[in-house]
């Protein structure tokens, strides 16, 4: 399995708990295990109690995995991302077009989501606020009701 650590030019040799991790990098300590789990961010050496033990290596490519995951990025695009050799040595072509596709979907879940906001429009503004049995956003949800004009 390949390393995925991005390596900083200069890597401070600073040993952190899992927890001091987890604050520098707003991730909490089980989406790090997490990540280390699924081989995104590489298991750090033991200390001799058995502690984790991270140094500013696992601090940046952890910061790298959230900001990515922050954006919407997938995990498998971050690991391409990753695998390209994070900043400074990935090709601007191919993180161009992971960007690309991820914009894509993007656009996607937007113009879905317009449609749903008109939906809850029309919905509402028909609603009078009576009886139950005549309101048009239960009928839109319950399909036994299905003879309303917006689920046709």
């Amino acid at each position: 399995m390949p390393n995925y650590v991005i390596a900083p030019t200069e890597i401070e040799r600073t040993e952190i708990t899992i927890g001091e991790l987890s604050k520098r990098t707003g991730v909490h300590i089980e989406t790090i295990r997490y990540y280390e789990r699924i081989k995104m961010l590489p298991k750090p050496p033991r200390t001799n109690g058995g502690r984790r033990s991270y140094d500013a290596a696992h601090v940046r490519s952890l910061t790298f995995i959230k900001r990515s995951r922050d954006l919407g990025f997938s995990i498998d695009d971050i690991r391409e991302l990753l695998r390209l050799g994070g900043p400074g040595k990935a090709s601007c072509r191919e993180v161009r077009d992971i960007a690309t596709d991820h914009l894509d979907e993007v656009r996607e879940k937007i113009a879905h989501l317009r449609q749903v906001e008109q939906l809850l429009e029309k919905m509402i503004a028909q609603c009078t606020g009576t009886a139950a049995s005549e309101c048009p956003v239960l009928d839109v949800l319950d399909v036994t009701r299905s003879e309303h004009p917006l689920n046709s």
